[in-house]
């Protein structure tokens, strides 16, 4: 994977010092900052993760206030949003007149409890989300995305651009950035899991799991090249010329079990799929497009 060609300060440059509270996944944030030549403050509740980044330059105050109070740029990444509030709480008498920046995870509903307690304390709030892995923190094709204060990211654009080359603003609302983290990343899971199936039945032959990587990519890439047809029969509500239809699914469901039997493999994870299937069958989707399956979502059964 290539990375963004980190440029050195001109003499004259005055870079944001910025500090990173929470070092644990995504570490790599504080190591993007030091590489871009901006002054760097870290804190971490285990002070031992913070050893390698103060060996290439970054300050490691003993509180956590201290080193909120140090930049005027916060960027945080503990897990969850409760956890950064967790975090800050010793420190929030140093927020004012701070600007912090979140990349945690966690839900839509966690974003907009943090963005009035932040503001509460006399900071302003921006919420973002990285979407890829640590390693490719810092790479011209590693995407971004904010929400919440305008006067944030407009002020510190250049700073967070040093985190990926492809970053964007979503809106005022603290929370869209989580909203579509969330949206997002609730591909990951179930492709993952769906390659380890995959991988699983190879190894039942005796094949390498490897030997399947080129053909899932190009699977994965037709995925991607029809997505722009079924976000538009989303968005129109109209399923009536389909791609590929429910019942098409349907008819290829009763190959999971198959699979399942021969290679000695736990299909359960099939279930909940299955089900979606038959419950948009049930409401006249049958020869639909596949993407109707967002109606029957739209619908929760109650819990029992």
């Amino acid at each position: 994977m290539s990375t963004r060609p980190q440029q050195k300060p001109l003499p004259d440059q005055v870079l944001t010092p910025v500090t990173v509270i929470g070092l644990g996944a995504m570490g790599a944030l504080a190591a993007a900052f030091m590489a871009a030549g901006h002054p760097t403050t870290v804190w971490n509740r285990t002070a031992a993760r913070a050893v390698p980044l103060v060996a290439g330059g970054a300050a490691h105050p003993a509180t956590v206030a201290e080193a909120v109070a140090a930049s005027p740029l916060v960027v945080t990444c503990p897990t969850t949003f409760e956890d950064t509030v967790e975090a800050l709480g010793p420190a929030a008498g140093a927020l004012r007149g701070r600007d912090l920046v979140t990349l945690d995870s966690g839900s839509p509903e966690g974003a907009r409890r943090a963005a009035p307690w932040v503001r509460g304390h006399g900071a302003r709030f921006l919420g973002g989300a990285v979407k890829n892995v640590p390693p490719a923190v810092g790479a011209e094709e590693t995407l971004l995305y904010y929400s919440g204060d305008a006067a944030v990211f407009g002020t510190h654009e250049p700073v967070l651009r040093v985190l990926g080359g492809d970053t964007v603003y979503l809106g005022a609302d603290p929370d869209l950035a989580a909203l579509d983290e969330m949206a997002v990343g609730g591909t990951l899971l179930p492709a993952l899991v769906g390659f380890f199936q995959g991988a699983a039945a190879l190894r039942a032959r005796g094949l390498e799991a490897a030997s399947m990587v080129r053909f899932s990519e190009r699977w994965l890439e037709m995925i991607a090249s029809v997505l722009p047809v079924l976000a538009r029969e989303i968005d129109s509500g109209d399923y009536s010329e389909p791609l590929s239809s429910v019942n098409v699914f349907v008819a290829g469901a009763a190959h999971d079990a198959e699979l399942g039997r021969e290679a000695g493999l736990d299909v359960g994870w099939h279930e909940p799929f299955h089900e979606l299937l038959d419950r948009a069958v049930e409401a006249g989707y049958g020869t639909q497009s596949i993407a109707a399956l967002t109606e029957i979502l739209r619908e929760p059964r109650p819990a029992a």
